[in-house]
C-alpha cells in the first residue's frame, strides 16, 4: 500500500505538468490508454494467456465509478493547489469505513464511527463553507467519494478474480470509455506533454497493481488510511516546483483528517490481532 501511495504521489505531480497544456478528459485517456500498454507485458509474461472473468456486470459498474472518481481527481490535483487536492482526497477512508459497513460487512464500533465523524469535521475546515470556500473542492470531494466506492468494489470482486485479472479489465474498459469525453476536448499534445501523460500511466499501472494486491490481502479499512504518507510528499513537491504555500486551516482540517484516519487504522489493527489470538483457542476447543 505504501508503494502504490508514493506511485500516486508521482502521477499527481505527472498530472500536474499535464494540465498546463492539455484537458483533464485527455489526461484520464492517455493514463489509461498508457496504462494498459505498460500493463500488458505483465499480465501476459511467460506466453500466460489473457486473463478471464464471469463478471463482466460488475466490471461495467466498477469502472463507470472509477472513471467519474479519476476525471474528479484529475482535475482537482490539476487546478486545486495540491496541498488542498490531497487533503480532500483523504476523505475517501471515511467514505470507505462507510461502504465496508453497508457492502462488505464489516463491523464497526462506536470509537470508530467517532473517529469517522471526527474525520468530517476536518473537511468541513478544509472546506470552509462561507469563506475561502471554492467550487473546486466539491469536484475532489466527489473524487473521495467515489474513490471510495471504487475500492469496496475492487474488495468485492477480490473475492471473484485475482488482482491481476482486476486490474486487467478495469484497463479494457476504461480505454474505451475515457475516450469518449477526450474526443470532445482534443488536442495534440507537445513533446513534454508526451513525456508526462506516458508518466502518468506508467506510474498508474503501477500504483492501481500494488494498490489491488493490498486490498486484497488486507482489510481495506485499515489499509486505506496509509494513503495519507502521500500528503507531506506533494506538500514539498508544490512548494518547491510551484511555489505553493499551505494556509493554516488546510493544515489544521488535513490534521484531523488524517488523526481520524489513523485511528480508524489503529482500531483495526488492534481487531485484526485479536481475531488471530482468538482463532487457535477457538480450534484447540473440542468438538461438542
Amino acid at each position: 500500500m505504501l508503494g502504490s501511495t508514493l506511485s500516486f504521489a508521482m502521477m499527481a505531480l505527472a498530472i500536474r505538468f499535464a494540465t498546463a497544456t492539455v484537458p483533464t478528459t485527455e489526461i484520464a485517456f492517455f493514463r489509461n490508454l498508457f496504462g494498459l500498454l505498460a500493463l500488458l507485458p505483465l499480465i501476459l509474461r511467460r506466453g500466460k494467456p489473457l486473463p478471464r472473468t464471469r463478471h463482466v456486470g460488475r466490471y461495467l459498474v466498477r469502472t463507470s465509478v472509477g472513471l467519474v472518481a479519476m476525471l474528479c481527481g484529475f482535475w482537482s490535483v490539476g487546478h486545486l493547489p495540491l496541498a488542498q487536492a490531497i487533503s480532500l482526497s483523504y476523505a475517501t477512508p471515511l467514505f470507505v469505513t462507510i461502504g465496508a459497513v453497508l457492502w462488505l460487512g464489516e463491523s464497526v464500533r462506536i470509537r470508530r464511527w467517532m473517529a469517522v465523524a471526527a474525520g468530517f469535521a476536518g473537511v468541513l475546515v478544509i472546506l470552509r463553507p462561507g469563506a475561502d470556500f471554492s467550487p473546486g473542492m466539491i469536484v475532489a470531494l466527489l473524487g473521495a467519494l467515489f474513490s471510495g466506492i471504487v475500492a469496496i468494489q475492487i474488495k468485492q470482486l477480490s473475492r471473484f478474480d485475482a488482482p491481476d485479472t482486476v486490474v486487467f479489465y478495469t484497463y479494457v474498459f476504461w480505454v474505451p470509455m475515457s475516450l469518449v469525453p477526450a474526443l470532445f476536448q482534443w488536442v495534440w499534445p507537445s513533446p513534454v506533454a508526451w513525456a508526462w501523460l506516458v508518466a502518468t500511466g506508467v506510474l498508474g499501472t503501477f500504483g492501481q497493481l500494488l494498490w489491488t494486491r493490498a486490498i486484497a490481502l488486507g482489510e481495506v479499512s485499515a489499509l486505506q488510511p496509509i494513503s495519507f504518507v502521500q500528503l507531506p510528499v506533494l506538500v514539498a513537491l508544490g512548494w518547491w516546483l510551484f511555489g505553493e504555500t499551505v494556509d493554516g486551516w488546510t493544515m489544521l482540517g488535513a490534521a484531523i483528517v488524517l488523526g481520524a484516519n489513523g485511528y480508524i487504522a489503529h482500531r483495526e489493527a488492534m481487531l485484526l490481532r485479536r481475531a488471530a489470538t482468538r482463532a487457535p483457542v477457538e480450534a484447540a476447543k473440542p468438538a461438542e
